[in-house]
């Protein structure tokens, strides 16, 4: 008997979904799990963890935050770069900020949960706290003394030009950072006031600051992913001095740890060389 034509093409589509099952939902992946057992494969598919007396720390291929539980800075070990994936280098919430160079302008708010920091005062802060852990010149160009974005709301006589009429400090509710602008004395900002819808000219001031910052821009700014496990050689050796003092050691031995576990450019030539905390933090535990 001739089935009908409908009920064939139902069956033949179940054929399909049932082989399609069996061969993607069930043997590549049984296939892609035998592969990732071969030997010299099985630790990176398990996540290139690390251990130490046998027991996970961490892993190669993730940064990790080496702090206190008060979440300041243990000074044993070195800093990893900063990171936007959630609370920070969850490979569950893996992203950056979002946040661009035009991102310099603070929003205020009394609401802890409202306010948010620009990319700069984002950057100016955590160039003062690792210029005050380092007991180096955290100070940025377009930064404040007190860590925020050096940002002024210029107001002209004439829209967009013409002598200055009015000078606001948009990133401070309290002494503004300069006491007057182009003869006019600047104001703190106001929470909840929108200069820019007002009418004014965003203008950041650079300041009387060093023409390359002390602070490397890797121990500023996250990573694309926020889970960055290198940091550059030049935030490394900024670090040395305090490790050295901490842990009893010679700057020299400090470097030649710091050597040992710095990668090379991947295939040689791309990107640039990066030291891996993790790796680097766990051999001075060793020493």
């Amino acid at each position: 008997m001739r089935l009908p034509a409908w009920l064939t093409h139902h069956l033949a589509a179940l054929r399909a979904l049932l082989v399609f099952t069996v061969l993607l939902g069930l043997a590549y992946p049984l296939a892609m799990v035998a592969v990732g057992r071969v030997p010299g494969l099985a630790d990176r598919t398990d996540g290139s963890l690390v251990t130490a007396g046998g027991t996970p720390v961490g892993s190669r291929l993730i940064g990790q935050a080496f702090t206190r539980p008060d979440g300041t800075a243990e000074p044993r070990y070195f800093q990893s770069r900063p990171s936007a994936a959630g609370d920070g280098y969850d490979p569950t919430a893996t992203a950056a900020s979002n946040l661009g160079p035009e991102s310099i302008v603070d929003t205020l708010a009394d609401n802890p949960d409202e306010a948010a920091q620009s990319l700069l005062t984002q950057v100016c802060a955590r160039s003062a706290a690792v210029g005050s852990l380092e007991g180096v010149d955290g100070r940025r160009p377009y930064c404040t003394a007190d860590g925020v974005g050096a940002v002024l709301a210029v107001f002209h006589r004439d829209g967009l030009t013409g002598p200055a009429t009015r000078v606001v400090s948009v990133n401070q509710t309290g002494t503004p950072f300069l006491a007057s602008y182009q003869g006019v004395t600047v104001e703190p900002a106001k929470v909840g006031d929108d200069y820019q819808a007002l009418g004014a000219v965003i203008t950041p001031i650079r300041g009387d600051v060093p023409a390359v910052p002390a602070v490397p821009a890797d121990a500023v700014t996250a990573s694309g992913s926020g889970l960055d496990p290198h940091i550059s050689p030049a935030y490394a050796d900024l670090q040395v001095a305090r490790i050295a003092r901490e842990r009893a050691l010679s700057p020299d031995r400090v470097r030649a740890l710091i050597e040992e576990h710095t990668d090379d450019r991947a295939l040689g030539f791309l990107g640039e060389p990066g030291v891996n905390v993790l790796t680097l933090n766990l051999a001075l535990d060793g020493k």
